[in-house]
């Protein structure tokens, strides 16, 4: 395994151009604004997400992944605004996306339409040292790569995507593209090309009895090349507590579950069950999510005095 990962950071210390590709979650249904711009203020909420995933637990320099996603509707600016910061770590590189998103809406039928977008800086890079658990220290010097830095590297490019999202009581969906400039970050001997990833989401609630409630939904993401879907299935027991599972296609199989508490937070927890070639090197990956939303009180319209009755 340590000459694998001393291969892929050799591989990615070259001057070769590779594509930058976006970590993916389990449980994408409940943090919707890191993929679309539009869905800003979507829930009529403050709405604060985080989710943390450990992927293919047992592999050295396995992915780890953080995501912070906070929105609110604006009412002067019919629509929404957002805020999504990500961290994500692999072997020694690591990359880091913010970007602000507004999306406008305005009322059609029984739901919203929203347009929206969001602009950002995607950061990258690469430590100059490298560790495997504590089990021995390798230096860049001692592989004779003069391509492998001595000493950390970064670099930034700006980031921009757009989408549109439409959602009512029981229904959403969307479509989104981001990365759109498809900037390139260059660092140390080191060139990423940002590669544009397009998304679909859709899904639904059906009320079963008046306490409980399925939710089908499913996510498409697109990139050069490849296309991969999660397919999920939650069954929500009032407003106390879910279990579900996905689907995601040529990858795993997730098992999901969470819990409501102080009406307003969600905590839950994912486990991903590995499909793909990596099952027999691979216990799976774990991932964990905590949301938090305050309903905003609608203000109702002051009375109008007619003089008539005065």
């Amino acid at each position: 395994m340590k000459k694998l990962l001393l291969f892929l950071v050799a591989l990615t210390g070259s001057t070769l151009l590779f594509a930058q590709q976006d970590p993916q979650f389990s449980q994408n249904m409940f943090n919707r604004l890191q993929p679309n711009p539009a869905t800003a203020g979507s829930n009529d909420a403050i709405c604060a997400h985080l989710l943390y995933r450990s992927q293919w637990v047992s592999f050295d320099g396995a992915p780890k992944t953080g995501v912070l996603s906070i929105d609110a509707p604006v009412s002067f600016l019919h629509g929404g605004l957002g805020l999504t910061l990500l961290n994500d770590k692999i072997g020694f590189e690591k990359t880091f996306n913010a970007k602000l998103a507004y999306a406008l809406r305005f009322n059609l039928g029984s739901g919203k339409l929203a347009i929206g977008a969001d602009v950002g800086l995607m950061q990258k890079s690469l430590e100059g040292g490298f560790v495997f658990d504590g089990s021995g220290v390798y230096n860049p010097k001692d592989l004779n790569d003069p391509l492998i830095p001595n000493s950390n590297v970064s670099g930034s490019a700006f980031d921009l995507g757009a989408g549109a999202y439409y959602n009512s009581e029981h229904f959403y969906a969307g479509i989104s593209a981001l990365h759109l400039t498809e900037g390139k970050i260059d660092y140390g001997n080191q060139s990423t090309d940002i590669a544009r990833h397009l998304y679909g989401m859709i899904g639904a609630s059906f009320d079963i009895t008046p306490s409980v409630a399925l939710k089908p939904s499913a996510l498409v993401r697109s990139i050069p090349a490849k296309t991969s879907a999660d397919i999920n299935l939650n069954v929500h027991f009032g407003n106390t507590f879910h279990v579900g599972a996905s689907y995601r296609t040529e990858d795993a199989i997730v098992l999901m579950a969470g819990v409501t508490f102080l009406q307003n937070f969600r905590l839950g927890y994912s486990y991903d069950v590995t499909t793909s070639r990596l099952k027999d090197f691979s216990n799976g990956s774990h991932e964990f999510f905590l949301g938090y939303c305050h309903k905003l009180k609608k203000k109702q319209p002051s009375a109008v005095r007619n003089v008539r009755f005065l």
